[in-house]
């Protein structure tokens, strides 16, 4: 059994039986959750027979010389409901509409929803580090790779709002229309496909801003047609959207793709105006000095000294770059370059003993990197929103997310258009 060594199944009186998810097993574990996380409006019925199957499975395995009935098993889930409700990140008690979340990443998306009163009923997601990063924060583990049919197959009828941060791929269009059938092979194809058949309200995407001249305008180009077109929604002129104006302090750009059902008759739709209030780095900065870890080694200062005047003798303007407090960041991404081009001075060190093993000493600027928590501010999410994971996969996934504050702004206008008559 896959799922035996990941979930802990304890016997504690008679046939009543308490088990708990050790670690996320991608669609078992899944599958349980959000039929718990269900259980009062319907949508439970998408997911049932199958975590009774796997609560069943694991029973019998562990203990194999008791009968396990549905009534053993459904006892075995009401023992798991504290997983999913005592969490930072709670579903609404009273949910005005319901969504689905593509590509969750750590949940920015699930968050903004939430705060608008929004019920998440699927979600999905491949890193199995954010799947950890999800179910500590939501209490559900999301399903897995969503191009596989058996993952579609569990996602539920009459959601009203689609959510996706699908990432951009190329379109083989060469002498065609570049429409549904071409997109095939890319994510997109997915995201299209599961708007064709469940025919949500709303949907809202979002992706990178390069999307906008990605394969010379061919990829946009062929995205929209396919939405306005071939799946017959209304889809206003996208918008690049900068979380900058939004409350957080970082130039982060990215392009926002929202669409309405024809039915519904929405023939106009406005983009949020930028926040009034301006944000800066000061504003998110740690309200204690951090650990000597954050702080550069005077070897690794200097390697980032040499590589920006060697472009800087080119003429490039790559390298390094540090944020003053009165200023804010520029865009955190994936890799080392997103923390370097984020250094920040801060001169609160008076232990200067290196924690890990460097070359050199620890650098007396008081140079260092900005630390998962500034990151997780940066992208809007709030200060008891979990860190579960190592650095290196917390500046992963916080790199990889979406702006709280401009996808809640978004998707408040696109609420109203719904919702207000």
């Amino acid at each position: 059994m896959d799922l035996i060594e990941k979930i802990s199944i304890e016997e504690f009186s008679g046939k009543k039986f308490k088990i708990r998810i050790v670690e996320p097993d991608n669609n078992n574990s899944a599958v349980i959750t959000h039929y718990l996380h269900n259980k009062e409006n319907g949508i439970s019925k998408f997911y049932k027979n199958d975590a009774y199957k796997f609560v069943k499975q694991l029973l019998e395995y562990k203990f194999p010389e008791t009968e396990i009935t549905n009534k053993v098993a459904e006892d075995a889930l009401q023992y798991m409901l504290f997983e999913v409700e005592n969490v930072p990140f709670p579903s609404p008690k009273k949910p005005k509409f319901k969504f689905i979340d593509l590509f969750a990443g750590i949940g920015g998306f699930r968050i903004a929803m939430q705060n608008l009163g929004g019920k998440c009923v699927f979600t999905s997601e491949w890193d199995e580090q954010a799947q950890v990063t999800y179910k500590a924060n939501f209490g559900e583990v999301p399903f897995g790779d969503i191009t596989k049919p058996e993952i579609k197959d569990y996602i539920p009828d009459g959601f009203d709002i689609l959510c996706a941060g699908f990432p951009c791929q190329a379109f083989s269009i060469a002498g065609r229309r570049g429409g549904f059938e071409d997109t095939r092979g890319t994510l997109f194809f997915d995201v299209a496909e599961i708007i064709k058949n469940k025919q949500p309200k709303a949907f809202f995407l979002e992706n990178v801003k390069g999307l906008t001249n990605h394969d010379k305008g061919k990829t946009l180009s062929t995205i929209l047609n396919v939405l306005r077109n071939d799946l017959n929604y209304y889809v206003p002129e996208p918008q690049i959207m900068n979380a900058k104006n939004f409350g957080v302090p970082q130039n982060r750009e990215r392009i926002y793709i929202v669409g309405f059902r024809k039915d519904l008759n929405i023939t106009e739709f406005e983009y949020p105006k930028p926040f009034d209030k301006q944000t800066t780095f000061a504003d998110v900065k740690e309200e204690k000095v951090p650990t000597t870890k954050y702080y550069l080694s005077t070897q690794y200062l200097q390697t980032l000294i040499n590589h920006k005047s060697r472009h800087e003798s080119k003429g490039n303007g790559f390298g390094y770059e540090i944020i003053q407090d009165n200023q804010i960041a520029n865009a955190i991404v994936v890799g080392g370059m997103g923390r370097e081009r984020n250094l920040v001075i801060d001169n609160r060190i008076t232990d200067f003993t290196p924690e890990t093993k460097i070359k050199g000493v620890v650098n007396r600027e008081g140079i260092r990197k900005m630390t998962p928590r500034e990151w997780a501010r940066l992208q809007g999410f709030p200060d008891n929103y979990k860190i579960v994971v190592a650095d290196a996969s917390a500046y992963k996934q916080f790199g990889n997310s979406v702006a709280v504050p401009a996808i809640q702004a978004t998707a408040e206008k696109i609420i109203e258009k719904l919702y207000t008559k």
